[in-house]
């Protein structure tokens, strides 16, 4: 049977004669599942896509939020956001709170037997319910006009998100709600002012999923880092071919087409 493991430590590229556990983060498992040719340069090979730059104003609000649910988890007390929308939770009490939600050291992570990979992820926050089930719960910022309010407002990669924790918190032995909520805040750009602040709008979003493509996942990934052959080019988010791989081809085409070029001149 498979174990709960709070190792921590940085990553390397995959080594197949390694008999340590490979560390996999939640986005490397739902990189995976948007392109596989990525996956396989970034897990197997080493070579991660282009960072992103960091959404400060994005972990604020998620800063913020923390603080102010963990007003109501020392209380033992509803949120009204809650209240407002009819939900019987509170803010689970535990010591592993802050572990569970430092996705950089430690997070909520279980060790997979069967392929030797180690899931983990950082959560925003679990609330529980009367029958003791836990209810997981991500934090989402944006600036829109018009703010999701429904799970079909949702990114895709945003479900498959909180499925991951559903599954790992399950692996962990918990009594997990199949019903995990998007704490969603869309900042407002209709006030009249700036005046040195911004108001949100904000929403609780209900999702229910399945994480029965979780553990197939994790298989298939460790059948890829085992394989010498490169996978496909995956998709990107409007339908496509992956963006990355299409650029990474493109630019090395031109760069041999010069190459080449030069070549002959010389």
């Amino acid at each position: 049977m498979a174990r709960a493991s709070k190792a921590g430590g940085a990553r390397g590229p995959f080594d197949p004669s390694s008999p340590e556990p490979f560390k996999v983060s939640r986005s490397k498992i739902d990189l995976f599942t948007e392109c596989r040719r990525c996956s396989y340069l970034d897990l197997r090979l080493g070579v991660k896509r282009p960072s992103m730059p960091a959404f400060t104003l994005n972990n604020a609000v998620d800063e913020l939020l923390k603080r102010e649910f963990d007003i109501h988890r020392a209380k033992g007390s509803k949120h009204p956001l809650v209240e407002r929308y009819g939900l019987d939770a509170v803010p689970l009490v535990d010591d592993r709170m802050e572990e569970w939600r430092d996705a950089l050291r430690r997070g909520i992570s279980y060790l997979h037997e069967p392929t030797n990979i180690l899931v983990r992820g950082g959560i925003d926050d679990v609330w529980v319910n009367p029958a003791g089930e836990l209810i997981i719960v991500d934090y989402k910022a944006t600036s829109k006009k018009v703010g999701p309010s429904t799970e079909d407002d949702l990114y895709d990669s945003y479900k498959r998100q909180l499925e991951i924790y559903q599954w790992l918190f399950r692996r962990n032995g918990f009594a997990v709600s199949p019903t995990a909520y998007f704490v969603y805040v869309n900042g407002k750009s209709d006030a009249a002012a700036f005046d040195g602040k911004l108001e949100f709008d904000i929403e609780l979003i209900p999702y229910t999923g399945s994480d029965a493509w979780v553990e197939p996942a994790i298989f298939d990934m460790k059948e890829m880092l085992m394989s010498g052959e490169i996978p496909p080019v995956g998709t990107s988010f409007g339908g496509g071919p992956c963006e990355h791989c299409t650029y990474r081809e493109s630019a090395g085409k031109a760069l041999r087409d010069l190459h080449v070029k030069n070549k002959q001149k010389g």
